[in-house]
């Protein structure tokens, strides 16, 4: 199967809810079974004291007939009165006999006593001979055939108790529930009421009760089933997202998303992973500028050093060959040589610079300095070039005006401020002005020269990177480079602003 957290998710909750049926129906079977017994003993308790009440009554008003008639019938009334005392002390089953057929309303009541407590009734003396037995049993019970624990329940009951017993359904053949109430004349208990009532009505309607309740965990398991098979593949479907999402990024599809959007754990892995494929897009991008990057850098490399090394080559061979004997031929050689040697160490230089200054362990001195200071001495080192040219270089910076402190390395932030001067001079007209000034934590250094075009501002910066006029055929294209990164390394924003024809202005904000 595919999805085997869905299947895996499936089986626990089936497993959970089937373990949880089971408990749950254990618990109510047991909790229902004992609260039926209580009601079915409630209910035999209330009937079994009705009756002895009965009882008791009938037998109450049998001693007042008989105590009136011992006063208006003498002998005869004494007779009955010892009669009564007998059964009352010890009713046997033919002193219960006795009783019977003396006591009409008595008599009649004993007859009907099964069918008024819809139940099996035993009447018991307190030497537990049985004085009358109820319709369920249809053999003669003796003494040696009662339970064990017949004589504690007639115990607790001549003591006016009412008690409960189930040692009777083995007697009785049948599962019997049996309450014994007491039977009293006055405040003195005469015997003792045995009602047996059979549990199997109960059992029955435990069965039933089963029988719902496993009906009702079946049909909620299957619900339940189907529902967990949902709720599995539903929580599923976000992760099998993000896996083909992941399966993509590894086929090198950076652009792919899992599209997942939710306010939790899967949604925040399902966000790493966008972001991941993001990070990996970038990545891709930049290592592909890279690469371009390292494969222009070669051929421009190769383009820089290919001219002077053909150059110093021609020379020297010319020079072997004898072919250049003239003096002043072989001297004008060896200054051309000696130019492109001069080129070819510029450019070693430059290159070296370049690459330190981009590696980022590289470590530069940083100290603080004063900008004023730094910015006169790039001017006192300019003025030589300018000269040459019959550039006027102005500044609005006063003499020993310390300007503002900053952090940074001498030599690199004097030779960042050269480059861009250098360039500004070898574009600038002769007899024009470069001005430098300071305002607001910013440095800008503006010409006049022939500007920038608008498609070649954003490569102005970019190695090898060189413009087709004239002024720029000594260059090495690795000047703007070196003074970007050393701006990068301090921390230090440059702008451009240039217009063709308009001349150029380059602001250095620290």
């Amino acid at each position: 199967m595919k999805n085997k957290i869905a299947l895996k998710l499936t089986l626990y909750f089936s497993l959970s809810l089937l373990l949880f049926s089971l408990i749950i129906g254990s618990v109510f079977m047991t909790l229902f079974k004992n609260q039926t017994v209580q009601l079915h003993k409630v209910d035999m308790e209330k009937r079994a004291t009705s009756i002895a009440g009965t009882l008791s009554t009938l037998i109450s008003n049998s001693n007042a007939a008989a105590t009136q008639g011992n006063e208006a019938g003498g002998t005869n009334g004494m007779n009955s009165a010892n009669r009564m005392g007998g059964m009352m002390h010890g009713m046997g089953m033919g002193g219960m006999g006795g009783m019977m057929y003396g006591m009409g309303g008595y008599s009649s009541y004993l007859q009907f006593l099964d069918e008024i407590a819809m139940a099996d009734v035993w009447l018991v003396d307190e030497t537990l001979q049985l004085m009358t037995i109820g319709h369920m049993t249809n053999r003669q019970i003796n003494y040696a055939d009662l339970p064990a624990d017949a004589d504690q329940v007639v115990k607790e009951v001549f003591q006016g108790k009412t008690t409960f017993s189930e040692g009777f359904s083995s007697l009785l053949n049948t599962p019997t529930l049996t309450v014994g109430a007491p039977i009293k004349a006055g405040e003195k208990v005469v015997g003792a009421l045995l009602l047996h009532s059979p549990i199997q009505g109960t059992k029955e309607a435990l069965q039933q009760g089963a029988g719902i309740l496993a009906m009702s965990i079946t049909v909620a398991l299957l619900l339940s089933l189907l529902l967990s098979i949902v709720l599995a593949y539903t929580f599923t479907k976000p992760l099998n997202r993000m896996k083909n999402s992941t399966l993509q990024l590894a086929k090198g599809d950076y652009l792919a998303k899992t599209g997942v959007q939710q306010e939790d754990e899967i949604g925040e892995l399902a966000s790493a992973i966008d972001i991941l494929s993001e990070r990996l897009e970038s990545a891709s991008y930049e290592s592909d500028r890279l690469e371009q990057q390292r494969r222009d850098f070669i051929a421009n490399i190769s383009h820089e050093l290919r001219t002077p090394v053909t150059v110093i080559r021609g020379s020297l061979e010319a020079l072997c060959d004898e072919v250049i004997t003239e003096p002043d031929q072989i001297k004008a050689y060896h200054q051309q040589m000696l130019k492109e040697s001069i080129f070819l160490q510029h450019l070693v230089n430059d290159l070296m610079d370049l690459t330190r200054l981009q590696n980022p362990d590289f470590k530069i001195e940083m100290e603080n300095i004063s900008l004023g200071d730094l910015l006169r001495d790039v001017l006192r080192s300019a003025q030589n070039i300018a000269r040459g040219k019959g550039i006027l270089l102005k500044t609005d910076i006063e003499p020993e005006a310390p300007l503002c402190s900053i952090l940074g390395d001498y030599v690199r932030l004097r030779q960042m401020f050269l480059i861009i001067l250098d360039n500004a001079i070898k574009f600038s007209p002769p007899e024009e002005e470069v001005w430098i000034t300071f305002a607001n934590n910013t440095v800008t250094i503006r010409d006049k020269g022939p500007g920038i075009r608008p498609e070649n501002l954003p490569h102005i910066f970019d190695r090898f990177y060189k413009s087709s006029a004239v002024e720029n055929k000594t260059g090495t294209g690795l000047g703007l480079a070196i003074a970007k990164q050393i701006a990068h390394r301090h921390r230090i924003q440059i702008t451009v602003d240039s217009q063709p024809g308009q001349g150029t202005q380059f602001s250095f904000h620290f």
